[in-house]
């Protein structure tokens, strides 16, 4: 064996020992967050059912103290469009009916992991901002393509990124190796990821999501939301849709990152949904609109009140 050869064998073990050493790490900080807010999960379940009792939701959402807190600040803001003070949450829960409750009360709870990110040039509330986008573009995506929303796109769209709060410190680290394999070798920032740390922000959010127990759908939509084509079977509504919104949000520039563009554009999408340049046109002014309107949710992280 030649001696350059041998000193790259023993580059490569070296580097694989690194990999495996931080998987360990990561796996230890995904094992170590916090549980997805129980009384989010209550309350989601119950809105589920069209036919939910406001009092049982109200005892449900009123001893989590932060998010009856910014439920009542949110339903008050312009977004909603109350036309009188609010100053309770069963008048909250009255007024605002179900999707826009979903919306408040995931928003609520999901915006309490976004405090620290590290790597990614991106702060915790650009990435937060960039999440709310996601959900919002998704829910203007269903509504243009079936009529109606499946309420665990929002929440899917909140959390497609939460897979960068526990890698961004393993990205932070490697930033310009994985940078380098991006400009200078063609990789897109998912294959970069991989190929330094050994896991991409994709995955990591989709074993955050198995943790707490979330829907196949949610966990599948996480994982795969740059590479929706990857997955062969069941429903794939719920991650083409999160992937689109994902690479609108991108293009437009809402909370991206360092990373930004540097993920494969799949061209099939449009075609998979019967859309024309014009009706994502539509969308993406819509979503300007509603974006605008729902500073509120992206304040949730900036005002540090949860």
């Amino acid at each position: 064996m030649r001696e350059t050869d041998s000193a790259d064998l023993s580059n490569d073990v070296v580097k694989t020992e690194r990999v495996v050493m931080i998987n360990k790490k990561i796996l230890k900080s995904i094992n170590n967050l916090p549980a997805f807010p129980a009384t989010v999960q209550k309350a989601s379940e119950l809105i589920g059912n069209p036919d939910y009792s406001i009092t049982e939701l109200v005892n449900v959402i009123q001893y989590d103290q932060a998010i009856t807190a910014n439920v009542l600040r949110m339903c008050n803001s312009v977004y909603f469009g109350v036309r009188y003070k609010i100053f309770t949450l069963r008048e909250a829960v009255a007024y605002l009916g179900r999707e826009n409750l979903h919306r408040l009360i995931q928003a609520a709870g999901t915006s309490r992991f976004y405090k620290k990110v590290k790597g990614y040039y991106l702060e915790a509330t650009r990435l937060w901002e960039h999440s709310v986008g996601v959900a919002l573009m998704s829910r203007i995506l269903a509504k243009k393509i079936y009529g109606q929303e499946d309420l665990k796109l929002f929440t899917t769209g909140l959390l497609h990124d939460i897979g960068k709060v526990v890698l961004g410190e393993y990205v932070h680290e490697s930033f310009q190796e994985i940078m380098d394999l991006v400009s200078n070798q063609g990789y897109s920032f998912l294959e970069a990821e991989e190929k330094v740390i050994g896991i991409n922000h994709a995955e990591v959010g989709g074993e955050i999501t198995r943790l707490w127990e979330f829907p196949m759908e949610m966990t599948e939509a996480i994982t795969y939301h740059h590479r929706p084509d990857l997955i062969k079977r069941g429903d794939d509504t719920i991650p083409w849709l999160i992937y689109l919104a994902d690479q609108a949000c991108l293009m437009m520039g809402i909370g991206g990152g360092e990373d930004g563009l540097a993920y494969r554009g799949l061209g099939e999408v449009i075609d998979k949904f019967g859309l024309c340049q014009r009706d994502i046109e539509e969308c993406i002014v819509l979503l300007l609109e509603d974006f605008e309107s729902a500073k509120e949710l992206v304040n949730l992280v900036e005002s540090g009140e949860i």
